[in-house]
């Protein structure tokens, strides 16, 4: 796996989660068609550039979009 499939398999997820629901990781990997590590690789690139949140849960940890809006 290269910088170039983590950043597509990232795309990937962000499409799915840009319908603003919280998914659990579970989910993530099944309609991402993603293995754990690709999924894994994937939400840690969206997470350092700040585009996704956590969310725990009693069912137990979601992830989501973060909507950024900077003004200025």
């Amino acid at each position: 796996m290269n910088k170039t499939q983590i950043g597509e398999n990232a795309g990937i997820v962000w499409n799915i989660l840009k319908d603003n629901k919280h998914w659990e990781y579970e989910q993530l990997k099944e309609i991402s068609d993603l293995s754990d590590r690709e999924l894994n690789a994937a939400i840690g690139w969206l997470a350092r550039e700040d585009k996704i949140d956590f969310d725990m849960n009693q069912e137990g940890d979601c992830i989501f979009l973060t909507v950024n809006v900077f003004i200025g």
